[in-house]
């Protein structure tokens, strides 16, 4: 509220409290997080809006091909390695598998210290060991960890400041025992199971670390994958398992909870039954049963899923956060859990001060395939019919690009599918029915890039056949009945592919196939450049307005994280980690890999 009379400052008084002000500022530095004006890469996306495109033109298009290695370090950790690296003040932080962190001379590579985490004992990974990157900001360090903990470093020293826990574990974990004995996958190794850590990188805002909870309904992920088959079956088990994920702030000094916002509330949690997505695809919902099974269900959202995997985007204006949710849980199976499972599966957006819901909206209601919003929203102002919008961009599992109003959600474009597209939103058959894109995506977690200036966004795309199978046996014998759906890869070819999609049309501006599926992420510069690595250690630029390839090197891992790119003593640098996905299956390595132009 204003108040009902103003104060005349005299001009000394006036420059005095700007003097005082200038002088707190300096004593409590503030993350740059424009990265599109800054020669530093200082949070995941590179700023607040995740579009991953820097304004650095010293490598451009002419001279890209004379790219070599500037440095190289091996951080003895091997593992699936997806982190983004941070680059500020020229220090590089790089959150390692299992927590670890590094702060290195971003110009040389040389160490200047190393965190060794330490996980609570008998503490079970749901979701492996990747961590996804670090935030860093005030002096300080912040990660999330495999065992649900967000943890503050001394950014100069690495010493632990702070060490909070966000979350207890579930203790509600599926098993094999739950599955049919005639069923081969009962004989097969776990790797993977509904519980809670942490994968995303944390965001600074306004005083705030805000972070999310992910694997609340991973399912069972059983066998350890291969490079012939690189994801095992995923099978969800009917029952009570996991709890509802949630995004929460947190205060920057000391760790208190600020707030938290539930992916599944306790009220509302079974929307409005709806048969179709909001363009009007059919979802093949059998609402009447649904409807009947609510009664046996009330206290289904206590268990409803709704992981936070990527980090949320930030309208800085309007201190609005953007961010997607996982599949409902259990995953598949969605006997216990009648209705849309609301917040499931959706873009949502919050105020950054108090996280209250300001919209939502949902890609796909009562999921049963695995469709989490997996790759971070971006940012950007969209040019439709003569008008610029504020507009939230997510390239989808399901092999869509959307683009919703950041004010309302109101969908304002969908893009041509920028992957093949067979039987989308089929149910499991007890035969097995196939469909694509199935659980992988689509496009899965990796990051996206966006060019706002020339309304094209980039895509690495996934193209796998995934056959879901349901099994169904009556109670016999005093056992109970058994019900489960399960998802497993074809032996059909799989392959990758990278968009370039044109947001004004939705149309594919150009594409490229590669070998294996993309996993890892993009980097765009505003030189006409595109970076992206590969599952077989390619790491390769492309012209980003024709896909043509014109630099490539090779690693001795696969490289399945997101570049980034700096500017430090007038020489530009392109950095990427280099350590292999272990759901495709490959290969582990240990490396950080920065390049810069020959000299």
């Amino acid at each position: 509220m204003k108040s009902a009379y103003t104060v005349k400052l005299s001009s000394k008084l006036f420059i005095m409290l700007i003097s005082l002000a200038l002088l707190a500022c300096a004593k409590l530095p503030q993350p740059d997080h424009g990265a599109s004006k800054s020669s530093d890469w200082p949070s995941f996306g590179g700023d607040y809006s995740n579009r991953r495109m820097s304004a650095l033109t010293q490598i451009n298009q002419e001279n890209v091909k004379h790219l070599e290695l500037a440095w190289q370090f091996k951080s003895g950790v091997v593992a699936s390695f997806q982190a983004t690296p941070i680059v500020t003040a020229g220090v590089m932080y790089v959150a390692l598998p299992y927590n670890h962190v590094l702060a290195l001379d971003a110009k040389t590579g040389r160490q200047l210290w190393r965190y060794e985490h330490v996980r609570k004992p008998n503490w079970k990974m749901c979701c492996g060991p990747a961590n996804r990157g670090v935030a860093v900001s005030d002096g300080k360090v912040f990660i999330g960890t495999v065992d649900a903990r967000l943890i503050a470093l001394d950014a100069k020293t690495g010493v632990k400041i702070w060490d909070i826990d966000v979350a207890d574990d579930t203790g509600l974990t599926e098993n094999t025992d739950a599955l049919s004995k005639a069923d081969s996958k009962s004989s097969k190794n776990a790797y993977g199971a509904t519980g809670v850590g942490i994968a995303m990188a944390p965001v600074v805002f306004n005083g705030k670390v805000i972070v999310g909870i992910t694997g609340v309904g991973y399912g069972l992920h059983l066998d350890a994958p291969t490079e012939s088959a690189p994801l095992g079956a995923v099978v969800g088990v009917d029952g009570r398992y996991g709890r509802p994920g949630f995004l929460a702030a947190y205060d920057i000094n000391h760790g208190k909870r600020i707030w938290q916002f539930d992916t599944i509330p306790s009220q509302g949690w079974e929307g409005d039954f709806v048969q179709t997505t909001s363009d009007g695809i059919s979802l093949n919902r059998d609402v009447v049963a649904e409807k009947a099974n609510i009664k046996n269900n009330k206290d289904a959202w206590r268990y409803g899923g709704g992981s936070a995997w990527s980090t949320p985007a930030i309208d800085v204006k309007t201190h609005t956060l953007y961010f997607g949710t996982g599949n409902p849980s259990p995953q598949m199976n969605d006997v216990s859990r009648p209705g849309d499972n609301l917040y499931t599966v959706s873009m949502v957006a919050l105020d950054t001060e108090t996280g209250e819901i300001k919209w939502y909206y949902q890609q796909v209601p009562h999921d049963v395939w695995g469709y989490d919003l997996a790759s971070p929203p971006v940012l950007f102002d969209y040019k439709i019919n003569g008008l610029i919008v504020a507009a939230v961009g997510q390239a989808s599992k399901t092999g869509w690009y959307f683009v919703n109003d950041r004010a309302t959600g109101r969908l304002l474009m969908k893009s041509e599918a920028f992957v093949p597209q067979k039987n989308l939103f089929a149910k499991a058959s007890k035969e097995g029915t196939v469909l694509y894109p199935g659980i992988l995506g689509g496009s899965n977690w990796s990051p996206s890039a966006l060019d706002e200036k020339k309304q094209i966004a980039y895509v690495a795309g996934i193209h796998a056949p995934i056959k879901y199978t349901l099994v169904e046996e009556p109670a016999k014998n005093g056992a109970p009945a058994i019900r489960y759906a399960s998802s497993e890869p074809t032996k059909d070819d799989r392959w990758g592919v990278l968009s370039a999609i044109n947001l004004i049309s939705g149309k594919m501006l150009w594409q490229r196939k590669t070998a294996q599926p993309l996993m890892g992420g993009l980097l765009a510069t505003q030189a006409g450049l595109l970076f992206m690595g590969e599952g077989d250690g390619h790491f390769s630029a492309y012209n980003s307005y024709t896909g043509a390839l014109l630099w490539q090197t090779k690693v001795d891992a696969g490289v399945n994280a997101p570049a980034i790119t700096y500017q430090i003593d007038g020489v530009q640098y392109v950095a990427v980690a280099a350590g292999g996905n272990a759901i495709f299956g490959y290969t582990a390595g240990d490396n950080i890999m920065v390049y810069a132009l020959r000299k």
